[in-house]
């Protein structure tokens, strides 16, 4: 079963009701950590699900359009909830560059590698930021919280194993290149 950017916005929508451009902000600040979207993408989704009746929109202060879930969008949503997906794979380009690398034995794929060393600690910085803002100082979790805070402690520990396997990999092939057979 394919994730769709629709089931993303009803999520979304259904933790908070929208305009089009809150809920595209909204996306570049959390969701947007799992799944890519344009502004231009959300706002045809946006379209699709109001003609599917998925979602509608109520007028408020007489122009913005508020999108809300419809009982259609909810049940579309938990019927998604329920099928199977197979677990996360690491479909990672790196790792067939890290290949050929092995193949060619050059040092080509170094600075790619710092590169994504740095973006791998850039957001750890930032899920560690929004975890200390959000979740460090909750006492009793509600289970809506609990599960947002599990989430976000997923992509820290990503970012961790990512960050120390880089700088596993980085270091001994500088060596090997320094050294070569």
């Amino acid at each position: 079963v394919l994730m769709s950017l629709s089931y993303v916005l009803l999520t979304s929508l259904l933790e908070k009701p929208s305009t089009g451009f809150e809920l595209a902000r909204r996306f570049d600040r959390s969701m947007g950590f799992f799944w890519k979207a344009t502004h231009q993408q959300i706002y045809r989704e946006l379209g699709h699900m109001q003609k599917v009746g998925w979602i509608s929109t109520i007028e408020q202060d007489g122009r913005k359009k508020t999108y809300q879930v419809e009982a259609l969008g909810r049940a579309e949503l938990t019927d998604w909830m329920v099928k199977q997906s197979p677990p996360a794979q690491l479909r990672e380009e790196l790792m067939v560059r890290l290949r050929a690398e092995a193949q060619i034995g050059s040092t080509l794929i170094l600075p790619e590698l710092e590169r994504h060393l740095q973006l791998h600690q850039e957001k750890l910085n930032i899920y560690q930021a929004i975890y200390s803002k959000d979740f460090a100082h909750l006492p009793e979790l509600d289970r809506t919280l609990f599960i947002h805070k599990m989430i976000l402690q997923l992509g820290i520990d990503l970012e961790i194993g990512w960050i120390h396997w880089l700088e596993c990999l980085i270091p001994q092939l500088k060596k090997f290149d320094e050294h070569p057979h």
